[in-house]
This record gives structure tokens, C-alpha cells and sequence, in this order.
């Protein structure tokens, strides 16, 4: 019950997506893999220290080198903890390694979203 006089508040839809499972699988494949043998030196380009514990199976227990790498200011300490080293992706080399912001396949052209 609103009081007169009294706007009753407004209902607003919220649209959030959010990656779901990418480290889950990151971390199903490197376990995999090392524990295949197939690999030398793994590299993750990841800040998430959900990472962690993967990391440090495939560090520790498999023996296996695992380095990190990132476009953070800031490394998660967890994942520094198992890391063999850990780098930082400067900010002039992700825009160096981007596709041009229209491109142009067999079926026509094609743009990123601006806010990308």
C-alpha cells in the first residue's frame, strides 16, 4: 500500500551477462594436458586466482612450469605463489594484436561492437 501523493518505485530489467565456466574449463584443460604430457611450459593469460590451485598441481605435483601473463597494473598473489614468472601485456601491445575494427570475409563486412 503506497501513501497518496507517494510515486511507488519503478521496476527496472537488468541485463548482466557474465563469462560462466571459462575457468572451469582453463583449468580441466591445463590439468589434462599436463597430466598428458603435453606440454612443456604452460602459459595463462589470466588474473583470476580461481586459478590457483591448478596452478599449483601442475607447479608442484606434476612439475611442470606454468607462467602467467596479464594486462593488469596488479598479479593476483595466489597465482604468483606457483608461477614460474608472471608478466604484465602492456597496454600498446593489446592494441597492437587487435583486428582492425571492420573486417571483411566472404560474407560481407562485419564490425566490433563500439564499446569494445
Amino acid at each position: 500500500m503506497y501513501l497518496s501523493g507517494v510515486t511507488p518505485p519503478q521496476k527496472v530489467w537488468v541485463d548482466k551477462t557474465e563469462e560462466k565456466g571459462s575457468d572451469v574449463n582453463l583449468a580441466s584443460h591445463l590439468l589434462r594436458e599436463a597430466f598428458l604430457k603435453q606440454f612443456e611450459v604452460a602459459v595463462l593469460i589470466s588474473n583470476d586466482s580461481d586459478l590457483a590451485e591448478p596452478v599449483r598441481i601442475v607447479a608442484e605435483e606434476l612439475k611442470f612450469p606454468v607462467g602467467i601473463i596479464n594486462p593488469h597494473q596488479y598479479h593476483s598473489k595466489e597465482l604468483q605463489r606457483y608461477a614460474r614468472f608472471v608478466k604484465r601485456i602492456r597496454q600498446g601491445h593489446l592494441l597492437a594484436s587487435q583486428f582492425p575494427a571492420t573486417i571483411q570475409d566472404a560474407k560481407g563486412s562485419f564490425s566490433k561492437p563500439v564499446g569494445w
